[in-house]
């Protein structure tokens, strides 16, 4: 990992694509059909399900662009595109599948786990991915960010057994710089806080996130900084991915990736080998391999246990083991996430 000193400058770079990363985010796909139509693939539409299964379509066109004209099959596609498969009654499937809400133990602050607090810093993504676990969070009552953070900063101040503070969200990243900041100033006088952690996949479905200013404040911040991004196939990866990627290591980040195991997406073990070398190829390292979280809405994409297993086993044999993620299934009320 290359690090940069706090307070180090941080050499802008080459565009990385057309346009401030705002813009691009409002220029966001948002209408199935639409989708549909940009990938020659506009006889479908009459399958689509009405109101959008009751979660919003949202892609970049970057991300579209990455997708394969005419293939209703294509992994990037299934992972956005809104399925009659979601409006059918799944039994065990919940709008709170990793019990979140138990978790809460301030505004916008959950604490399942022994040293960790974790923010919801946002309700917003870029990229509204069919699979998410928080598809029905109620976002508009649960937000760190409110109040510039006070409630969570007290939260975390009053606990010295955190040293770790997650954001997540929603995508943390989708908050300007400048509030993201704000953050971290009021961790100043927070001592047992050492590390940052942010969980977002602005940098693989929108990589102009990853500017001047984003990365100037990582630079200067003097805590250890990860970032977890999310990736769930090798093609969401291109040469402006790739860019925004080590420039945030350039920033001293160290940069994990965790994938959810999707069937019809990533569910053969030459795919999962084939992302984890290229997520190493970016300078990201494979960390978890998540078997789906129950949410209500998402069975068609379940995996079992047993052919989960039999995948990582294959993977195993093909790849060194720091190229193999640990397949895990979050449970609530668990003190880490379960291994499989």
């Amino acid at each position: 990992m290359i690090t940069a000193s706090p307070g180090a400058r941080i050499t802008p770079a080459a565009p990385q694509a057309h346009g401030d990363w705002r813009q691009l985010w409002r220029d966001a796909v948002t209408d199935a059909g639409e989708l549909l139509r940009l990938l020659d693939l506009g006889h479908l539409e009459a399958g689509l399900p009405t109101d959008q299964a009751g979660f919003a379509l949202r892609v970049p066109r970057g991300f579209v662009a990455r997708m394969r004209r005419g293939d209703a099959s294509d992994p990037l596609l299934l992972q956005v595109l809104p399925q009659l498969a979601e409006l059918e009654p799944a039994p065990g499937y919940t709008v709170d599948a990793v019990g979140d809400m138990a978790a809460r133990t301030a505004q916008g602050v959950l604490h399942k786990y022994q040293g960790r607090a974790l923010l919801i810093a946002s309700g917003s993504c870029a990229i509204n991915c069919r699979y998410c676990f928080r598809r029905h969070f109620p976002y508009g009552d649960e937000m760190a960010a409110a109040g510039q953070w006070r409630h969570a900063l007290a939260h975390v101040r009053q606990d010295p057994s955190i040293s770790e503070l997650i954001l997540s969200g929603g995508d943390p990243l989708s908050l300007a710089t400048a509030k993201l900041e704000e953050l971290t100033r009021g961790l100043v006088d927070i001592p047992s806080v050492t590390r940052l952690r942010i969980h977002t996949r602005l940098p693989v479905v929108l990589p102009e996130r990853v500017d001047d200013a984003l990365l100037q404040w990582l630079a200067d911040l003097p805590l250890q900084k990860v970032m977890v991004l999310h990736a769930n196939h090798a093609r969401e990866f291109d040469a402006s991915v790739d860019q925004a990627c080590a420039r945030l290591r350039d920033a001293g980040v160290t940069l994990l990736n965790q994938s959810v195991l999707l069937r019809g997406v990533n569910d053969d073990a030459d795919t999962l080998a084939e992302l984890s070398e290229r997520l190493f190829a970016a300078g990201v390292l494979p960390y978890y391999l998540h078997q789906l979280d129950r949410v209500q809405g998402a069975a068609h994409f379940e995996v079992d246990d047993a052919r989960a297993l039999t995948l990582v086993e294959a993977v195993r044999q093909q790849l060194p083991g720091y190229l193999v993620p640990k397949l895990v299934r979050e449970v609530g009320g668990d003190a880490s996430k379960r291994p499989l």
